[in-house]
């Protein structure tokens, strides 16, 4: 008995937080809240998908970081769905193979971190200015140095990431 309350209560709070995230969409377009006249419209328009897809990728690849961090990497995902050599939605751009390193089938365990990580893409996907990383495509924790590293032109430092653009090519000699 007490073992289904528990599960009933964990499932009540997961809808709680989904309806939440859902009632913000309007109020986003609204009041503004960053959004500006043009991308009104647009932000009661996004995509239920994209908006999973960028929320679990930013659970799963910055939940540790600070706001900007976790801002920083919607904005590379949005930058990859706008450059032409990349998938042109976000799901496909997420679960491009081998750019993610997250495990897609993990669960999410901690619901307050996920409803602030869904804020973040909401807002993202409403057209909030992407000012952090100068244009970066690609981004990776400070705990690695990958091979592609060194191809790429480094924008910038946020938290554990450091990001690229790759649209400029350093000399590889």
């Amino acid at each position: 008995m007490a073992l289904n309350k528990s599960w009933r209560a964990r499932v009540f709070v997961c809808v709680a937080i989904a309806f939440s995230s859902l009632a913000t969409l309007p109020a986003l377009a609204e009041k503004g809240n960053g959004v500006n006249a043009r991308n009104k419209a647009a932000a009661t328009r996004i995509s239920q998908s994209d908006l999973e897809c960028l929320s679990e990728a930013l659970y799963f690849e910055a939940r540790g970081e600070g706001a900007n961090g976790q801002r920083a990497v919607a904005e590379v995902i949005l930058n990859r769905v706008d450059h032409p050599r990349f998938p042109q939605t976000v799901c496909a751009v997420v679960n491009q193979r081998g750019q993610f390193t997250y495990n897609k089938n993990a669960r999410i365990r901690d619901k307050g971190t996920y409803a602030r990580v869904r804020k973040i893409a909401i807002a993202a996907l409403s057209g909030a200015p992407r000012t952090l990383t100068n244009g970066a495509t690609y981004f990776h924790t400070r705990a690695v140095s990958p091979s592609w590293s060194r191809r790429f032109e480094r924008t910038t430092r946020i938290g554990a990431h450091i990001f690229y653009r790759s649209d400029r090519r350093l000399a590889s000699n």
